[in-house]
């Protein structure tokens, strides 16, 4: 195995991989290294969102809301099958922000950045409409404005999977023991977690990328021997809670909440509703963040103030919670901390680090692109942007065929249910060839683990997804642990072991 690489990334969530990808695609030789499966810390348990962000234009940062939404759009053309367009109803709230404000905002936020495929907003009366129904009787105005939800997980996967078609190093499982500051190159000693092999890797690298999240100071600190307070990171714990679907409609609300943070229900996994988000200071090991009952409780009331049903804790199915590395811009209530990124570069002799504090979904390709810029300077190596004409894998179409796509899909592979076709084209997108194949029965998928997995999908996330455990097919490449029972859950591990340790 290869051990010299011009770039090791560390952290295998959003940045890390779209870094990852960027570099593999100029030349450069990339390992990335990840000590869990790829999206397993925060860039899997997201809001589901590519947006601009309204809330960001109060904080005058009307820069990264441009950005924010040129960048919506770039990613709606290179992963139309897991970024797709979607409503959002904000009823107006007597007493919270006032009415000329809010269309204020949706007339910026419509034209402060080209729309090729979004709808342009609205101003409505909620009781002309059937998107009033679910809400209380006292709101009586309503808006609509667009924006994109995604399936967050598998953007960070298939960013992997582009990069190692680009000749990168993919390596999950793989914990980094030592980072050791020689005079020409940084040298990582790591653990492989395999059960096979648990074997120790030692890699050398001009470049050391620290994208590692919530986790970024602590590896900052081990790099550099020390603390710089100007450039850190702020934890902040985010928590969702999952209940039965609220109501009929495919489209979101945005409530504002009297403490001025906005709380999304969005339609997620087709039966069930996602609430969120919190915004909660965080101390401890980011693996073990939990939601609190404060938070239930909070999330529970905040839409129980516009639905007509009010939501309970008992209606909670599922919940998860997910830290967030914020860049610590000094502002002390955590609603208000910037949502953008900094990236810091250190250059020690012959040799250089850098480590990315903040950022979000939205923008993880420009700040790519931002990082590559410093480290082809650094080499001298100067190659052009790339990222924002490809295609991630799957999606080589144009958002404007999705429907038609998935109508042919249906209708060539009729044999099987229309919700598992559905789940898979919006998946795997043109990919789904690749894994049906030429298959023409059910029979022909192999084993049926459950709501609408078969053998034939498992192989290929084990072949091609870094698949090693049941819990990464259903909580990251898919989210069929909301359907499936234990007995299934069971029945899967032990197949992807046999497979995995085979």
């Amino acid at each position: 195995m290869k051990t010299d690489f011009d770039i090791i990334v560390i952290g295998g969530g959003i940045n890390g991989s779209g870094i990852a990808r960027d570099a593999s695609g100029r030349g450069y030789t990339v390992a990335l290294l990840e000590m869990n499966d790829l999206s397993s810390a925060t860039s899997s348990w997201s809001t589901k969102l590519i947006h601009g962000g309204l809330r960001y234009m109060e904080q005058y940062n009307f820069r990264l809301v441009r950005e924010s939404l040129l960048e919506r759009e770039i990613l709606m053309e290179i992963a139309p099958n897991i970024i797709r367009p979607l409503s959002f109803v904000m009823p107006h709230s007597p007493g919270l922000r006032p009415s000329w404000l809010i269309s204020l905002g949706l007339m910026i936020y419509d034209n402060i950045a080209p729309r090729k495929f979004l709808s342009s907003s609205r101003t409505f009366k909620l009781n002309k409409d059937t998107l009033g129904l679910p809400l209380q009787e006292k709101f009586k105005k309503g808006y609509v404005y667009s924006d994109c939800v995604v399936e967050d997980a598998r953007l960070v996967v298939l960013n992997a999977m582009d990069a190692n078609k680009n000749g990168a190093k993919i390596m999950t499982n793989t914990k980094v023991i030592k980072i050791i500051n020689n005079e020409f190159s940084w040298k990582i000693i790591a653990k492989n977690k395999d059960q096979r092999t648990k074997k120790t890797i030692e890699l050398t690298s001009k470049v050391l990328v620290n994208a590692s999240g919530p986790w970024v100071n602590d590896l900052a600190s081990k790099i550099n021997k020390t603390k710089d307070k100007h450039n850190n990171a702020r934890l902040i714990k985010g928590s969702h809670i999952i209940v039965p679907r609220l109501y009929v409609h495919n489209k979101a609300y945005i409530f504002q909440n009297n403490d001025g943070r906005v709380i999304f229900t969005i339609p997620f996994e087709k039966e069930f509703s996602l609430i969120g988000t919190t915004d909660i200071p965080f101390e401890g090991n980011p693996l073990e963040a939990k939601i609190s009952l404060e938070e239930i409780n909070y999330l529970c009331e905040s839409v129980s103030r516009y639905f007509k049903n009010r939501v309970f804790p008992d209606d909670v199915i599922w919940n998860y919670s997910g830290v967030r590395s914020l860049f610590d811009d000094g502002r002390e209530n955590a609603k208000d901390i910037t949502r953008d990124y900094s990236i810091k570069s250190n250059y020690l002799k012959q040799k250089m680090c850098i480590s990315i504090f903040g950022g979000k979904i939205t923008t993880y390709r420009k700040l790519s692109e931002e990082v590559m810029k410093i480290i082809g300077k650094y080499l001298n190596k100067h190659s052009p942007n790339w990222t924002s004409k490809s295609s991630l894998p799957g999606g080589e179409f144009s958002p404007l065929e999705f429907h038609n796509l998935l109508k042919k899909y249906l209708q060539k592979y009729s044999f099987l249910d229309e919700q598992v076709v559905s789940r898979l084209f919006q998946s795997y997108g043109r990919n789904i060839e690749k894994i049906i194949k030429n298959k023409n029965s059910i029979r022909d998928l192999g084993f049926h683990f459950g709501s609408g997995l078969y053998e034939c999908e498992v192989i290929w996330l084990i072949e091609n997804e870094w698949v090693k455990k049941a819990e990464d097919v259903l909580w990251r490449r898919t989210k069929l642990g909301l359907f499936i029972n234990k007995d299934q859950v069971e029945t899967l591990e032990k197949y992807i072991n046999s497979k995995v340790l085979s």
